[in-house]
């Protein structure tokens, strides 16, 4: 399945994605949740396959504003310096662990809604990621069993404000500004998706591919990932880990290459489809 939350005529859901249309499960939210989130908490997702295999009222697609796939996520674990290809551009050595810094819920943005450069630099710049969707609680999952754990996988783009990334060695400030992290269109459920490590991520900014590598180049691997981060802390259904960017950021180029309004950026990846989202600047969107 394709999962979606959306916003329809200022009411918050979500549903099940079918062409052009979607299947709004808010009849059957009381049974599974009012949200993809409390779906994944319910353990509803065959509920919710079968109910939406019927005869059902549809949306269509392109009325519907979409949030990010998972508008809510309690946690929101990020891994840096995940691809060998990233490894050999920053110049640094392969690291012993993932490297892990923390999102918050309030900077991502959805398919089709903008990344916003912030005031306070120009030097935003575009991580084409695979996310992983965590589909129940998990602690000190082994690695033979970590896939059990997931709900599905979207696409993601980490933007990233280079300068205030690098103020310390702790990158959370320029990765928390609000609206610069794109996480969609949808959720697709793993059983859609089989062995995440063959799969092909693709980032264009206006058209021309930056970033282009297979999940195979992984240092550490979607179950790698899920011990690690269950080890340190307790995973929750609609938890999200976003598992790295490979080579091709505009940081390492020459001369830089950063996004600024006006761009358009798509993030690819094969099986779960197209993220794209347009740059604007913060004074345009008259934040304070």
């Amino acid at each position: 399945m394709k999962l979606i939350s959306f916003l329809s005529k200022g009411r918050a859901s979500f549903g099940v994605v079918e062409g052009d249309a979607v299947v709004d499960l808010a009849p059957i939210a009381a049974d599974v949740g009012a949200s993809l989130k409390a779906a994944l908490e319910k353990g509803a997702l065959p509920a919710i396959a079968a109910w939406a295999n019927g005869d059902r009222e549809r949306l269509a697609l392109k009325d519907v504003e979409l949030l990010p796939a998972v508008p809510d996520p309690e946690k929101i674990l990020c891994v840096g310096i995940n691809y060998l290809s990233h490894v050999k551009e920053t110049g640094r050595e392969i690291p012993k662990h993932p490297m892990i810094f923390t999102r918050w819920a309030d900077s991502q943005t959805a398919h089709g809604g903008p990344i916003v450069r912030p005031r306070v630099s120009e030097k935003l710049d575009f991580e084409g990621e695979l996310a992983i969707v965590i589909g129940k609680t998990a602690r000190h999952v082994k690695r033979a069993d970590a896939m059990d754990y997931v709900a599905g996988y979207a696409c993601y783009n980490d933007g990233s404000v280079r300068d205030w990334q690098k103020h310390t060695i702790q990158f959370v400030p320029g990765k928390n500004f609000p609206s610069t992290g794109g996480f969609g269109p949808w959720l697709v459920t793993k059983d859609e998706v089989g062995d995440p490590s063959k799969l092909t991520l693709t980032t264009r900014l206006n058209g021309n591919v930056v970033q282009q590598a297979n999940t195979d180049d992984l240092i550490f691997d979607v179950a790698h990932l899920i011990e690690y981060c269950s080890t340190f802390t307790e995973l929750h259904a609609g938890d999200v880990i976003i598992s790295g960017t490979t080579g091709g950021v505009g940081a390492f180029r020459e001369p830089p290459l950063w996004m600024k309004p006006g761009d358009v950026v798509e993030v690819e990846i094969s099986k779960l489809g197209v993220l794209r989202n347009v740059i604007v600047d913060e004074a345009e969107q008259g934040a304070q």
